[in-house]
């Protein structure tokens, strides 16, 4: 999708997959299984597993109980299942934009309502906001979730340990279901930590969906973990048991792998991230000082303000018109998108020299 969606000229920096050679235990794993015949459907525990080992070790976190997880086919099809568990048709699901536009799609396929609480002027969650929004949901008596992105994508903020545990205070008071995608969870820089949400006092009736799919680059090989606070294992056992046949039995022979024996090819990558992060500091500086970046310490993306080069809404049409460089566009990802685009820098450091050369010829205002 990445390189095939737009013309052979177009540099693609839009979809969040980035252009890095696998991990050499991932690779392993594939081959044996292609080796074996081993193609079938998917069972055991041994992903789960491997997760809560890599939990522990990466995030001091020993809280992943095995026996409170299922797998699921993806995060994003997990979300849905894990919303399907605790609220209705017509009922409100809070998100925090800007922020992934999935959330919008599948929240509205699913027949739920998408209710905004926008991040405030720093990019971080404002709990004011979102306790109005959690007053508002539930004051017709009815249920309600929220929808966390954690860490967000597309700012690349990590939520602190005192954020989490002020969002399930709230989410205790007012009856709101708490449903984690932590799907960038591994892509946090090593200087900060990641606090998982169903760690913190009073999340115990949370669910969170992990994979392994955004930090080794694992798209392909669908296969995602939902994980249930003690206080939600009853609702995580009425999940249908066929939604489990829709993930890869491959991808979760992959996934496994990556958690149990790629940490070391993952802190190259963070290492990679973390140059590219001030590299494209550096060439914005030089070539679009107007665009507003704030390096963030998660995710492989890049959330850019560039209403101050006046291209309107939608600067990405500009960069891709005249610049030939395709970026997310900011207005999918709600309020708060509109003059944004989201680059991917998980590529080269010579793929994003020129990604920014070609966004300043598209900036540049035809004579």
């Amino acid at each position: 999708m990445k390189w095939r969606t737009y013309p052979g000229d177009v540099l693609p920096l839009w979809v969040a997959e980035m252009d890095v050679p696998l991990a050499e235990p991932v690779v392993r794993a594939v081959t044996e299984a292609m080796e074996l015949g081993d193609t079938g459907y998917p069972a055991g525990t041994g992903y789960a597993e491997a997760l809560a080992a890599f939990a522990s070790k990466r995030w001091g976190w020993d809280g992943l109980a095995v026996e409170r997880t299922a797998l699921v086919p993806d995060v994003m099809l997990g979300v849905v299942e894990m919303l399907k568990l605790v609220t209705g048709p017509g009922d409100p699901v809070i998100v925090n934009p800007p922020v992934y536009p999935p959330f919008y799609q599948f929240v509205t396929h699913l027949d739920r309502r998408v209710v905004e609480a926008p991040l405030g002027a720093d990019l971080r969650l404002d709990l004011d906001a979102l306790q109005d929004a959690f007053r508002a949901a539930v004051a017709e008596g009815g249920r309600a979730a929220y929808l966390l992105c954690s860490p967000h994508n597309p700012t690349g903020t990590v939520h602190t340990a005192e954020e989490l545990a002020a969002v399930a205070a709230l989410a205790e008071r007012y009856g709101v279901r708490v449903v984690a995608d932590e799907i960038h969870a591994p892509v946090v820089t090593g200087e900060t930590r990641f606090v998982p949400y169903l760690s913190v006092p009073g999340a115990e009736r949370g669910f969170a969906l992990m994979s392994a799919s955004k930090g080794w680059n694992l798209a392909g090989l669908k296969a995602a973990l939902a994980l249930a606070g003690p206080g939600s294992a009853a609702d995580l056992a009425r999940m249908p048991e066929e939604v489990g046949h829709g993930a890869s039995h491959v991808g979760v022979l992959a996934h496994t792998a990556a958690l149990r024996d790629g940490t070391a090819w993952l802190d190259a990558l963070m290492a990679g991230l973390d140059d590219n992060r001030a590299l494209l500091a550096a060439l914005l500086a030089e070539h679009l000082p107007g665009i507003r970046y704030r390096p963030r310490p998660a995710t492989f993306l890049a959330w850019l303000d560039c209403r101050v080069l006046g291209l309107g809404d939608d600067p990405a049409e500009a960069f891709l018109g005249r610049g030939r460089v395709a970026l997310s566009s900011g207005l999918p990802f709600g309020t708060g998108g509109a003059g944004h685009v989201r680059l991917n820098l998980g590529t080269s450091p010579e793929v994003l020299e020129e990604a920014v050369r070609r966004m300043a010829a598209g900036a540049a205002r035809p004579s």
